[in-house]
């Protein structure tokens, strides 16, 4: 029966020690010591304690485990700070997925681990260490600044309209589609015009002698542009050739010598404002943030 019975124990003060089995209900009594009594007392006193404690730990141990990532060498590295590498892979424009958050999870238990061997042999009291600490202390705070200026100064649409009409009034008109042979000698680019005049194919010459190393394998070819994407002398002389027409005059730049070809022109194709609108938005961004930290650095007292 005791082997394969389940036994139930209970205390009472005149008969302290009570055996039964749930089956046959029969009854054991056995009478103790005042002394041994007491000590049962005090045995489940203990065991009540006891249970009352592993219940709390019981209710309070998920929160706690809510609240740690992992328990590294026993030390508790907590969830926050998945939330703050995320939060930065987040601002720096990357999608955290699912399977990102586990590399998360697995970089940071790294760094808990690399992070203790490197206390453990002292590393943090090294000179080399705190430079570098110092370091880093300052360029987060000069982001912080920035960051800062931008969330209290940030581009209004107005502003954006403002700019995306100021280029299209820079760049309404014509656009030309032109091909160039460029060369560095002013006796070579002559010689060039005059096989293309007697019947020399120039995007095969191009190929051939062109210096540039954009367009020379495809013929010259510049493909379409406005008449300010070019060096002045490029584009004047761009402008007074009719379609199909080369220069008979080699046209000398900072590059060297050109022959330029005209494709053909049309009007100037722009693209919408809402097209364009998130580069303007981060190019008027920037000039913002260059212009604060211009205007900080004159107003310094530098000694």
């Amino acid at each position: 029966m005791m082997r394969r019975e389940r036994l139930w124990l209970a205390v009472s003060t005149r008969w302290p020690l009570i055996f039964f089995s749930r089956r046959s209900l029969a009854i054991c009594l056995v009478p103790l010591s005042a002394r041994i009594q007491q000590t049962l007392r005090n045995s489940m006193k203990k065991l009540i304690v006891a249970a009352a404690v592993a219940t709390v730990l019981a209710a309070i141990w998920p929160v706690a485990q809510a609240q740690n990532l992992a328990i590294v060498n026993g030390k508790a590295v907590p969830s926050s700070r998945v939330e703050v590498l995320t939060k930065q892979l987040t601002k720096a424009g990357r999608p955290v997925t699912p399977e990102l958050q586990g590399q998360i999870k697995e970089e940071i238990i790294n760094r808990e681990v690399f992070l203790q061997e490197a206390q453990k042999r002292g590393l943090a009291g090294s000179e080399d260490y705190k430079a570098q600490l110092e370091l880093a202390r300052e360029t987060i705070l000069i982001r912080e600044l920035f960051a800062d200026f931008q969330d209290k100064n940030p581009v209004t649409d107005a502003e954006i309209k403002a700019e995306y009409d100021k280029f299209v009034a820079a760049n309404n008109g014509k656009e030309y589609h032109v091909r160039h042979i460029l060369v560095e000698k002013e006796d070579q680019a002559k010689s060039l015009v005059a096989q293309i005049k007697k019947g020399a194919k120039f995007d095969e010459l191009a190929k051939k002698f062109s210096k540039d190393p954009g367009s020379a394998p495809k013929g010259g070819d510049l493909d379409w542009a406005n008449a300010s994407s070019y060096v002045k002398e490029f584009s004047e002389a761009m402008m007074k050739l009719e379609k199909g027409k080369i220069t008979d005059t080699p046209v000398k730049s900072q590059f060297g010598y050109h022959i330029i070809k005209l494709e053909d022109t049309r009007t100037a194709q722009l693209p919408p404002l809402d097209q364009v609108k998130p580069q303007i938005a981060q190019q008027l961004q920037q000039q913002k943030l260059q212009s604060f930290q211009k205007s900080l650095r004159d107003q310094a007292k530098i000694e």
